[in-house]
């Protein structure tokens, strides 16, 4: 009982680690480059709720729509002004370029006087509520974690799998030049995509909220959303739930079994493990040129 206890717990952050690292792999088959600034848009997505409910006075239910909506504008607007003009450049310089994006929204958050530097508290409707099953505990917030990754999951398949836009991101995402030939706007493609991670690190945003509070860095834990993306193969958009759940769950049970200090090196031995053994991820495509 207490292994399954470990397990729910590591399900329900690995859930949180998937959703930062859809984000990841979604940029990276638009791109073919890594956001570093996943993390920190995860923080601006709980601030953005949690401000709409304290400020704005939104009950919960309207606030949370109206910061996943208005953090995918923000992600389209940030591949539009800092994100295009760089396209064709070398990867290491949109890399680093994310990594900066990521360093400003922290300092901007950090700078809002009363609010960037305390830690606050998202007050969601089922907070300290928990569900008894014997001797088996389960929280209300890992269960909402659980079942909205689904749903979002759910939702996500539906999107590139009957929709015409999931169809055009999906070819943009495998040859650019070739979409655009064939009347695809790649642009407005890589803008929506843009826009879609940055909902989806809201989303985990307000999911984390309520379990470890809201504070500027929060963002960090994308820091370990990348060894999941690394283990789901970063091509896939499964693999990077599966590897969160991996991640998640080796941290839960590191962290309870282990010595201390064991459970923040935990995710980046499997990394290290995943590289040797299987370097394209447990979903990664094997990629192979002729010469």
């Amino acid at each position: 009982m207490q292994l399954l206890q470990l397990l729910i717990s590591g399900i329900a952050q690995g859930c949180i680690y998937g959703l930062i690292a859809l984000g990841f792999v979604l940029i990276y088959k638009a791109t073919e480059t890594v956001s570093f600034a996943q993390g920190d848009l995860m923080m601006v997505g709980a601030f953005g709720g949690m401000l709409a409910m304290t400020l704005m006075g939104f009950p919960f239910w309207l606030a949370v729509p109206a910061a996943i909506i208005g953090m995918g504008l923000f992600g389209v607007v940030i591949e539009r002004l800092v994100i295009r003009p760089i396209l064709g450049q070398p990867a290491f310089s949109i890399v680093m370029l994310t990594i900066g994006v990521g360093y400003v929204l922290r300092g901007v958050i950090t700078m809002i006087p009363n609010i960037g530097t305390d830690t606050h508290t998202l007050d969601v409707p089922y907070a300290g509520q928990v569900l008894n099953m014997g001797s088996l505990v389960v929280s209300a917030e890992q269960i909402v974690v659980i079942l909205a990754t689904a749903i979002l999951c759910g939702g996500l398949f539906a999107l590139f799998k009957y929709t015409k836009l999931g169809i055009a991101m999906q070819a943009a995402s495998q040859n650019q030049l070739a979409a655009y030939y064939m009347g695809i706007p790649v642009q407005r493609i890589n803008g929506l995509v843009w826009g879609l991670a940055a909902a989806v690190a809201a989303i985990a945003g307000l999911l984390l909220a309520p379990i470890t509070f809201v504070h500027a860095n929060m963002g960090f834990i994308g820091l370990k959303a990348f060894p999941a993306a690394v283990v789901g193969g970063f091509g896939s958009l499964p693999g990077a739930i599966v590897g969160g759940l991996v991640i998640g769950i080796v941290e839960a049970v590191a962290g309870f079994y282990l010595p201390e200090g064991f459970k923040d090196i935990a995710p980046y031995i499997v990394v290290l493990l995943m590289l040797v053994l299987k370097p394209n991820g447990l979903f990664g495509e094997k990629l192979r040129k002729k010469v």
